[in-house]
């Protein structure tokens, strides 16, 4: 290829030079070896030297019909590169013949063609500027009016690369002549909504949708225009166009910015007409778009009113779209007459993948289930809104579904159960006087030979469960919860593994409403959770421990029987003892465990402590190792043995000291503290406070060091980040400095220095922190009470503060016990925040320690006596009359 020369007249390539280049792009797209083709770009970058190469480039892409589009596609993608480059580089009159050989590119009958040049004019203009191709806009303006569809397409194709690369050129008064290009452009493109080739309209619509936002005045003064656009496409043939043109609807809602201007005032109407139709639409894609229209008409505030007269309509389509269509996936188990029996057969990765909505972002791979879900989103949304007012043309629509014989209604008749469950809480006023009727209806359907009825009437009774515990006061409405809760007990044996997991999900919301209702029938809710557990695959495993673990924090220490306790802790330990230390299912069952060993008692427990101590030590050691070859392992296991165990200090208290004391869990925890996972830290120091509480000489040795660490979380810059980790490392702080005081004295004062912007800054910290960092503070206070003095008229009156929204208890006892030592360290401090200190004494609803109470009694006789008489009474007299009355016992 020769270098260039100066011509006479325009550039043209020489033919010898543009074959050597068409070769090399043929080669390169070849697949021959890394030698080879190292090469060929090794001639290509040569050839790059040559002023004139990206003018060969351009020709290539534009003009070389005869070569194939895909190297015609590899020759504008280096054309783009080089060009971001070199483009201010470049000769003007070879700038110039790129930039007409671009714009001839665009009506190129090739798409690939007309979108890389598309591509590459927007390259240029963001090097050179619009003042560098002043005659662009005039030519795509043109090209917009030429009545070619292929160079209509470039130009929006052209715009549309523009817009995304610099969205301010097309909005700018200094872009075109005083004018802003996007007002004219935009005035062309409404006339494309109506073109006769599907792929311009949605060009078009494309385009001009990333402008609602922005709203530019030529879109705004077009409104009209842009909506009857909208409207038209409503009938629009083809389902993408019909897709994109109502996906922005619903954001125009929120978008058309003037005050004196909303959607709502001038065509609400035609568009709830236009979404009502679109809701219907064959394609389901189309449809879920409108029926995403709903949840933005109310976040637009728009007042509710305007569509009541559309609910029956409404409430019937999305009624409509809640049934299964023919080919959706879980259909083959639901139309197995005989109650397919599938509950031997392992679940498959995606069974146990969770269940995500669809959202506005979601392409055509949308299912059909995502419309279902979405349609029964709305109509929580229209029952919250309307209330029992959905209820009079909605109702018998569901009572016939519900009514409906024969195999072929079952679709509907599932939807109606779906839709009673979706309006339960919204429409609670309309159906609670009908609940009697609505349980009558429910409960025939949890022995239907359909999968889906079974599983979906389980959902939709947990729905009623508030309701119907709330009636089990009476004769009636026991016998009612008695039938409904024997019913759920028995879909937990059914063969079918939808409808075990929804009857676990379903108990488990019942059991959350009846608490201590189910005591009466415990040991027989037990056998019914603990007979199938042998059976339950992966999934269901997960869902019926969580019910197990809802059953206990329900009942609490009704739970603490032995009867109770042989028949739970067998099944979980038999199936505990099954997996390896490796299996994630081990998480679920030891999280089970954490929540029983809370709510039992120590005898009723301690046969089975050891075995469960040592597993978790060996999860422990193993995943340590692991994560020392692997450090982005998961650590969900170290965190669940962690949490475990600190259920069980608590549980055992100083019982669970031998089995401590035979294991290296002290040096386990110290790297836990020392772990980047703030998970696993949280885990951590939660656990070091309650070894310190019950077995601190074990901790002894390291005690500094677990110090270090626990401040250390109290210094992190961003706190709220790790709030939780801080919470655990200050509770722990506190629980040491009571059980080893002699080990904390050389960190007080760094300690109070981290404290102190917690407490002064207790609006913007979670309470639990602010709450703990008192509580530690006084624990401080009482231990360390030379050191901690000085500190005082820095923090006294937001530690008072701080005490006096405090829970009554232990913790608050030790932290007045700090209280009371301060103020007899520093009287002078103490004196100036007295009405501080009043207001935390009188929060306290009954001292129950003597000795505390001797205290506080002494602290405000004390203060009376550095009072004369005069001011005594003119403080009492100015204090609020609620502290006043409760500091009163105290002044005896």
């Amino acid at each position: 290829m020769r270098r260039t020369i100066t011509r006479l007249g325009p550039w043209q390539p020489h033919a010898e030079g543009l074959n050597q280049i068409i070769l090399l792009l043929l080669l390169d797209n070849l697949p021959f070896s890394t030698v080879i083709r190292t090469q060929i770009r090794m001639q290509l970058l040569h050839f790059s030297l040559f002023g004139d190469f990206n003018n060969y480039l351009a020709f290539i892409l534009s003009r070389a019909k005869d070569v194939p589009v895909e190297i015609r596609k590899v020759a504008g993608l280096l054309l783009k590169n080089g060009l971001m480059a070199v483009y201010n580089l470049i000769e003007p009159e070879h700038q110039q013949y790129i930039k007409l050989q671009l714009l001839y590119g665009l009506g190129e009958a090739n798409q690939h063609i007309r979108s890389t040049c598309g591509t590459t004019i927007s390259n240029v203009i963001q090097q050179g500027g619009i003042l560098g191709w002043p005659e662009l806009f005039h030519t795509l303006l043109h090209f917009l009016n030429s009545g070619d569809p292929n160079r209509n397409g470039g130009a929006m194709d052209a715009l549309s690369k523009i817009s995304e690369n610099t969205p301010e050129l097309l909005d700018s008064d200094d872009a075109w002549s005083g004018q802003r290009p996007i007002n004219l452009f935009l005035l062309e493109l409404f006339e494309f909504f109506h073109s006769p080739h599907a792929n311009l309209r949605k060009l078009s619509l494309r385009f001009v949708n990333k402008y609602i936002i922005s709203m530019p005045s030529g879109l705004y003064t077009s409104k009209n225009k842009y909506l009857d656009g909208l409207f038209l496409l409503a009938n629009e043939p083809d389902a993408a166009v019909r897709k994109l043109a109502f996906s922005k609807v619903k954001t125009t809602f929120l978008f058309f910015p003037d005050a004196t201007f909303t959607i709502s005032q001038l065509r609400l109407k035609d568009v709830i007409e236009c979404m009502l139709q679109l809701n219907k639409d064959n394609n389901d894609v189309v449809a879920l778009e409108a029926c995403g229209f709903w949840s933005k008409y109310w976040d637009a505030q728009i007042p509710s009113e305007n569509l009541r007269e559309y609910l029956p309509r409404l409430t019937l389509i999305l009624l409509s779209n809640m049934a299964y269509p023919n080919d959706d996936d879980l259909l083959a188990d639901a139309e197995v007459i005989d109650a397919k029996e599938d509950e031997s057969i392992p679940d498959r990765y995606q069974d146990l993948k969770p269940q995500l909505p669809c959202s506005d972002e979601d392409d055509d791979t949308c299912t059909i289930c995502n419309l279902r879900k979405c349609s029964a989103s709305a109509l929580d949304v229209l029952s919250n809104v309307f209330g029992a007012k959905i209820l009079l043309t909605f109702m018998p629509i569901i009572e016939a579904n519900l009514s409906a014989t024969g195999d072929e209604a079952w679709r509907d008749k599932e939807a109606a159960v779906l839709a009673l469950g979706v309006i339960a809480r919204g429409c609670n006023n309309g159906l609670y006087p009908r609940l009697s009727e609505i349980v009558a209806s429910l409960i025939p359907l949890l022995d239907h030979k359909f999968t889906l009825i079974r599983s979906t009437s389980c959902w939709t009774l947990s729905q009623f469960s508030k309701y119907i515990v709330q009636d089990s006061g009476n004769k009636k409405g026991y016998e009612q919860f008695d039938i409904v809760l024997t019913a759920l007990l028995q879909r937990i044996s059914d063969t079918n593994k939808l409808v075990q997991g929804a009857a676990c999900s379903a108990l488990a919301i019942l059991e959350e409403e009846a608490a201590e209702k189910l005591a009466p029938r415990l040991k027989e809710i037990l056998q019914h959770l603990m007979h199938p557990l042998g059976e339950y695959q992966k999934r269901n495993l997960r869902i019926i421990c969580d019910a197990i673990g809802t059953l206990v924090d329900a009942v609490g220490e009704e739970l603490d029987q032995p009867v109770y306790v042989e028949i739970l802790i067998p099944p979980l330990l038999q199936k505990w003892q099954n997996f390896s230390i490796f299996d994630k299912d081990l998480l679920t069952l030891l999280e089970c465990f954490t929540s029983i060993v809370q709510a039992l008692g120590s005898i009723e427990f301690s046969e089975f402590t050891e075995h469960l101590f040592s597993r978790c030590i060996t999860i422990i050691e193993a995943q340590q190792r692991l994560a020392k070859a692997h450090p982005f392992s998961d650590k969900d296991f170290i965190t669940c043995s962690l949490d475990f165990l600190s259920g069980l200090t608590g549980c055992f208290d100083s019982g669970i000291e031998s089995l401590v004391l035979q294991s290296n869990l002290r040096d386990m925890l110290l790297k836990c503290c020392r772990d980047g996972a703030p998970d696993v830290r949280q885990s951590a120091f939660g656990l070091l406070g309650d070894l310190a509480r019950v077995c601190p000489i074990y901790l002894h040795p390291r005690v500094p060091e677990f110090l270090y660490l626990a401040v250390k979380q109290l210094k992190i810059p961003k706190l709220e980040k790790t709030i939780s980790v801080a919470n655990n490392a200050c509770w722990a702080i506190g629980e040491l400095a009571v059980q080893v005081p002699q080990e904390i004295s050389p960190f007080v004062t760094t300690v109070i220095s981290c404290l102190i912007p917690i407490l002064h800054q207790s609006e913007g910290v979670e309470k639990s922190m602010v709450e703990n960092s008192a509580i530690t503070l006084g624990r401080l206070a009482f231990v360390c009470p030379d050191l901690v003095s000085p500190h005082m008229e820095k923090c006294m009156q937001p530690w008072c503060i701080s005490l006096s929204t405090t829970r009554d208890g232990i913790e608050k006892e030790d932290a007045f016990k700090g209280l009371c030592a301060m103020v007899k360290a520093n009287p002078s401090v103490a004196q100036s925040s007295l009405v501080y200190v009043c207001k935390a004494i009188a929060s306290w609803k009954k001292i129950w320690s003597t000795e505390l109470n001797t205290e506080v009694c002494k602290v405000m006789h004390d203060y009376q006596q550095m009072l004369t008489n005069e001011a005594w009474d003119k403080f009492m007299s100015d204090l609020d009359p609620l502290v006043k009355a409760n500091i009163a016992k105290y002044l005896v």
